[in-house]
């Protein structure tokens, strides 16, 4: 069908199922008892601890009873770690007890995870002790004080432990759209919003990503992407074991162990940002590493030239599909086919998912848009979240009265229903998959004594897909001293969030209405117009 009107429908199979994230898990375990689930990739070998789906079923149960000795059913339990497979236990065991998971990025300081905390009245946190020189646990005590919601820390380090208690006579009923977990997502604002997701979103969608990829049933699926996003507890998790496939859980990415995890497990597919691909290909061992089993690959989070599509299909002799969506759609609305052409795969976002709705609409009317105009990308169905945790007015901002949800981004689609990136309408910053809200940034700068005014956006980075920069007018008598204000800036923010460009500014481009025009900043970088300091 060839369509003159920027409205596309996915394909009404495979339909929607009425499941649970704990009816999933139940049905592989009951299905492939014996087949290995969960494979801790660890570089220690000896270290290197794995589950079948029968075993990984009873620990999600075990994790559940555990969770209903300390919880009631509807309650928000935090999980602050990075990949582990205890934290896919507490993923299905939380489904299972009727508990609602907030995950929370490991590289999150204090006021981060103390925000995240409070906004989603947790009343329990399950927390790793240290990663990556991050003290997480000694922070969860530290901000324990201000979050009057906060009854538990659970310690991953202390995991029998917790487990050590008698079941619950009877586990709670859990519906299909029921609300499951909260993941929190950058908004302009500058103070990120909490996604309600419920089950039947989750777990269909990770399915259907699958099944557009060509996984097949018991492949073996490595998983790269961090679980507190979507792309990793959804895609990849609920993805893995709607297959019944076998998961080999890469605790954070490093590319020389993702290629002797691939080698020695034959994995055969992966959800990777382009920033891990590249690492891979770049690595001494690429060259040595036996690939041949990897079929199927996909990825998402920045647009992918078509050099390093082709690049990723020939080297890695893998078929590459491109993922799109965000955090509240559970996380994909639209995805190409592996047997798309390499234009498709680099200009374009791919077409709807099974049973989902995409439109391009007019930013001031919210009219539909003839194909080939530029306008916001819209898309409803069984995917789109309940709405932001306890925040009418962002969820009503986002999704209108029909159910579409606005994301913010701008788009084109052709006559295919194939979607084309052509910019954000907020200015958040994508770096690796991750994003970062300018203002976050901007508001701790402009705490700073030497900060007069402050504009941060994201410049293009081969690798990053973009990187922080920071435009700074100092307050008279003062010069930027960037060291220092990185440094202020690591003792509140994430790696990732801290600015890698500076640039110091007499004064900046401004609207009538006195509002700064970054789109100019950009300009002035690539014309000469300033120099990094």
């Amino acid at each position: 069908m060839v369509l003159t009107m920027s409205h596309a429908e996915g394909p009404s199979e495979p339909e929607v199922r009425a499941i649970t994230l704990g009816a999933l898990l139940a049905w592989a375990a009951t299905t492939t008892p014996d087949r290995v689930a969960l494979v801790a990739g660890v570089p220690d070998p000896a270290q290197r601890r794995q589950w079948t789906y029968a075993e990984l079923y009873e620990a999600s149960v075990r994790t559940a009873h555990a969770l209903l000795h300390r919880f009631e059913p509807g309650e928000r339990v935090a999980v602050w770690a990075p990949n582990i497979p205890e934290w896919i236990m507490m993923e299905f065991g939380a489904a299972l007890a009727g508990l609602i998971l907030v995950t929370v990025n490991p590289g999150f300081r204090g006021h981060e995870v103390e925000y995240v905390l409070n906004q989603s009245r947790a009343a329990g946190i399950a927390v790793f002790p240290e990663f990556r020189g991050n003290p997480m646990l000694a922070t969860a005590e530290e901000v324990r004080p201000r979050c009057p919601h906060l009854r538990e820390v659970i310690r991953f380090d202390e995991w029998e432990e917790f487990l050590d208690g008698e079941a619950i006579p009877a586990m709670p009923i859990v519906h299909t759209d029921d609300p499951v977990m909260i993941q929190y997502t950058s908004g302009t604002t500058g103070f990120p919003k909490g996604a309600l997701l419920h089950h039947r979103g989750l777990v269909n969608n990770g399915a259907h990503a699958l099944d557009r990829m060509g996984v097949a049933d018991g492949a073996v699926w490595i998983t790269t992407m961090p679980l507190f996003h979507t792309g990793g507890c959804v895609v990849c998790v609920l993805g893995a074991v709607s297959k019944r496939a076998t998961q080999v859980l890469v605790e954070s990415f490093d590319p020389a162990l993702v290629l002797e995890m691939i080698e020695t497990y034959r994995c055969e597919a992966m959800t990777a940002v382009p920033t891990m691909l590249v690492g891979m290909m770049e690595h001494p061992r690429f060259a040595s590493t036996d690939l041949s089993s990897l079929q199927n690959i996909s990825s998402g989070g920045a647009t992918v030239p078509a050099a390093l599509v082709t690049a990723f299909e020939q080297r890695l002799a893998a078929r590459f599909t491109i993922l799109f969506g965000q955090t509240e759609c559970s996380p994909i609305a639209s995805m190409t086919y592996p047997t798309d052409s390499v234009s498709d795969k680099s200009e374009t976002i791919g077409s709807p998912m099974p049973n989902v709705e995409v439109k391009i609409v007019d930013v001031m009317t919210g009219d539909t848009l003839p194909v080939g105009q530029v306008g916001e990308f819209c898309t409803r169905g069984y995917h789109v979240m309940h709405g932001y945790f306890e925040n009418p007015e962002a969820t009503a901002a986002t999704v209108d009265t029909d159910g579409w949800l606005h994301t913010g981004d701008l788009c084109s689609m052709n006559d295919r229903g194939y979607c084309t990136i052509e910019g954000r309408l907020k200015d958040m910053i994508i770096r690796g998959g991750e994003n970062i809200s300018p203002r976050e940034v901007e508001e701790l700068l402009f705490a700073h004594p030497h900060v007069g005014e402050v504009a941060v956006i994201g410049l293009p980075d081969e690798k990053w897909g973009e990187e922080v920069a920071a435009f700074i007018r100092p307050v008279a008598g003062e010069r930027v001293d960037k060291h220092e204000l990185f440094a202020y800036l690591r003792e509140h923010l994430s790696p990732h969030k801290t600015p890698r460009h500076w640039f110091e500014v007499d004064a900046f481009p401004m609207t009538g209405s006195g509002k700064i025009q970054k789109f100019k900043l950009r300009q002035m970088t690539t014309d000469g117009g300033l120099v990094e300091l």
